[in-house]
C-alpha cells in the first residue's frame, strides 16, 4: 500500500520479536492445518489484496489532480507498484487454493465506505491521505503480520513496503506550504480526520471478521492480549504522530 511508506525517523510500529515462537515460527504448510488459522489468513490476505487494489484505483484517480506531467507520472508509476502488490495476493490465495474474488468481497464494504468519506478535495489532500490516512492501516497490519507463520508473513510485509509515496508526499506537502503557510492547518485538520475514519474502518474490518478477532485477541497463534492491544495502538499512534510531523502538520 502506499500507505507502507515511512519517515526516516518514524520507527517501525511492527514488535517483532526477536525469536518467533509458536505459529509465527512456522511455515505455513504446518499452521495451516488449523482451520480457523487458515480463515483468519485468508480474510487478512483478502483485505490486504482488495486495500491494494482500491490503492491502485485511488492513484490513477488522483493523478488526474496532478498540476504536472512529472507529477502525474509518478502517482502513476506508484499506482502500477500497488497493482503489483495486488497481484502478488491475489495469486497466493490461488495458490493455496482459495478464489480470490471471495476473499476480497467481506472487506469490498468498509474499504469503499473509508475512501467515499475520504475523497479529497485536491491534489495536496490526496498527497496526505496516501501517506497519512493509509499508514495507519498499513501499521496494523505490520503488528499482526509479526504473529503470522513465515510465508504468510514475509508476504504480508512484502506487499506493505514502500512505494516511493512517501518522499514524494513529504517533498511536496512541505513546499506548498513554504508557499503557503495557511496550507498547513487545512491539512492537519485533514489529517486528524482521516485518523479517526482509519482507526474505525480498521476496527469494523476485524469486528466483522470472527477469525480475524479470534486470532487478534490470541485465540489463534500468538494473538494480543488487551494489555498488548493498547500498546499495539500506542505504536501506531506515535508512527502517525511522527508521519505528520515530517510532512510539517501538527498532530
Amino acid at each position: 500500500m502506499t500507505s507502507s511508506d515511512k519517515p526516516e525517523n518514524a520507527s517501525d510500529t511492527t514488535a517483532a520479536p526477536a525469536e518467533h515462537t509458536g505459529i509465527a515460527a512456522r511455515d505455513w504448510a504446518t499452521a495451516s492445518a488449523d482451520p480457523q488459522y487458515r480463515a483468519a489468513v485468508v480474510d487478512l490476505l483478502g483485505a490486504l489484496a482488495y486495500g491494494e487494489l482500491a490503492a491502485f484505483e485511488r492513484l490513477a484517480e488522483d493523478a488526474k489532480l496532478a498540476p504536472t506531467l512529472a507529477d502525474k507520472a509518478e502517482l502513476a508509476k506508484m499506482a502500477s507498484a500497488e497493482f503489483h502488490h495486488f497481484e502478488r495476493l491475489r495469486d497466493r490465495l490461488a495458490e493455496i487454493g482459495e478464489e480470490p474474488t471471495r476473499a476480497m468481497e467481506p472487506f469490498v464494504g468498509a474499504y469503499d465506505g473509508f475512501h467515499k468519506q475520504t475523497a479529497p478535495s485536491d491534489w495536496l489532500e490526496g498527497l496526505v491521505k496516501a501517506y497519512v490516512g493509509d499508514s495507519i492501516a498499513s501499521d496494523f497490519y505490520r503488528e499482526v503480520a509479526a504473529r503470522l507463520d513465515s510465508d504468510s508473513r514475509d508476504l504480508v510485509l512484502a506487499v506493505l513496503d514502500d512505494t516511493g509515496h512517501g518522499g514524494f508526499a513529504v517533498e511536496k506537502v512541505r513546499a506548498a506550504i513554504d508557499a503557503d503557510p495557511r496550507v498547513g492547518g487545512r491539512l492537519a485538520l485533514w489529517a486528524r480526520r482521516l485518523m479517526g475514519e482509519a482507526l474505525s474502518q480498521s476496527q469494523r474490518v476485524v469486528a466483522d471478521r470472527d477469525a480475524l478477532s479470534t486470532m487478534l485477541v490470541g485465540g489463534v497463534a500468538d494473538g494480543f492480549d488487551l494489555a498488548e492491544v493498547g500498546k499495539m495502538f500506542s505504536r501506531i499512534t506515535e508512527a502517525h504522530t511522527k508521519r505528520m510531523a515530517a510532512l510539517g502538520l501538527a498532530a
